[in-house]
């Protein structure tokens, strides 16, 4: 564990999940005071990651005063709160009414911020939350943040174009308390679309993992998950980058018969490319039959380890659960890549630092071909 660095800027995470955010923000120099999150699963795995508080508390229910209290600060201030309220009920493939009780996390967001005073705000959400669904929530959101004496820009970043191996758009909302903080300036990019990381960069010096049912001590995380014989056969069909459209009519489920132009669901029943970046990964990747989340070149789904990874959590992170419990805290936690990436850009600019608009650079190399990374071999274990 790092020293302790009086002179770091303060963080608060709220919707903390796993600690995805956080790992960011500590990898970027930022102190972590305190985080609150409402799933048990989640909480365990962030306290076997962390040493500092996390509330297992509604944030509906959590006030700015206990937050200080539990990160004893009292009435210090604080330089930064970063945030993900829950983002299904502006998912645009959500079906059923507009209205989500989820949705009001984001004011109880807005609520805290008041509450707490940062200097800076960070949230964090999917893009739909700019959408139909979103909008009235959004300009609620916005009057009450510049009412509370803060300017704000929205942004939607893609991971992949800041060096994340996974295409996954998100809104990033920035606020600063404009009596004492200068504008932002969001970090640019760094990867071209011709040089972004890639799968096989991220999961390719990996082995092959354990059998279903088998003993693995050396990574638990990475092992099989299991396959129906009928999916078996269905993955012998789809190549890399493929989905339920490359599979024959007679081994499409009966919804999918009419094709994808007709009813969309394009991508589930889906192999990863190895040579692009991967689609995005959600709380449900461990299985192929929702997405695009079969390995490359082998006949099996991809491991949570290679999710974890593709996420760009670190092999030493933890998780606490089953199977769908840590598929889902992967899913759903900001890549800790991107967060770092944020929180560096932030913590320069509360120093009075010139944001740098960098240059689009990405990989030295040459983007390697699907033949080229096909012939890599695929270690295997023991």
């Amino acid at each position: 564990m790092k020293a302790h660095d009086p002179s770091a800027p303060t963080a608060i995470d709220l919707f903390c999940g796993a600690g995805g955010f956080t790992a960011g923000l500590l990898r970027a120099g930022l102190d972590v005071l305190c985080a609150a999150d409402s799933w048990d699963k989640a909480v365990e795995s962030y306290r076997l990651n962390f040493s500092h508080p996390c509330l297992q508390a509604d944030v509906a229910e959590l006030t700015g005063r206990k937050i200080r209290s539990v990160a004893n600060i009292g009435e210090r201030g604080l330089d930064l709160v970063v945030g993900g309220p829950p983002c299904q009920g502006f998912s645009v493939q959500r079906i059923g009414p507009d209205r989500d009780s989820r949705n009001n996390l984001v004011l109880e967001f807005v609520r805290l911020l008041k509450e707490l005073n940062p200097r800076m705000f960070l949230m964090e959400n999917v893009p739909g939350l700019l959408g139909k669904r979103g909008k009235p929530l959004v300009e609620a959101f916005m009057q009450r943040v510049i009412a509370a004496g803060y300017e704000v820009k929205t942004h939607i970043a893609n991971a992949a174009e800041y060096g994340i191996p996974q295409i996954r758009r998100r809104v990033i909302v920035v606020g600063w308390r404009k009596k004492d903080v200068d504008t932002f300036v969001m970090p640019s990019p760094t990867h071209l679309a011709t040089r972004m990381r890639t799968v096989w960069d991220a999961i390719g010096d990996l082995p092959s993992p354990a059998e279903v049912g088998e003993a693995c001590l050396e990574d638990p995380l990475h092992k099989k998950t299991r396959l129906s014989a009928l999916n078996r056969e269905r993955l012998k069909h789809i190549p890399p980058g493929g989905g339920m459209e490359h599979l024959p009519i007679h081994l499409r489920v009966d919804c999918h018969k009419g094709g994808a132009d007709r009813i969309g669901h394009r991508y589930v029943y889906g192999r990863l490319a190895a040579d692009r970046p991967a689609a995005t990964i959600t709380a449900g990747f461990d299985s192929f039959t929702r997405g695009r989340f079969a390995h490359p070149f082998e006949d099996r789904n991809i491991t949570l380890r290679e999710g974890a990874r593709l996420q760009t959590f670190a092999d030493s992170f933890r998780f606490a659960g089953n199977q769908e419990d840590i598929a889902a805290q992967i899913g759903n936690a900001v890549p800790p890549a991107l967060a770092e990436i944020l929180g560096r850009a932030i913590r320069r600019h509360l120093a009075g630092e010139r944001t740098e608009q960098t240059a689009l650079s990405g990989r030295p190399a040459p983007p390697r071909t699907l033949i080229e990374v096909a012939e890599r071999p695929i270690r295997q274990r023991g």
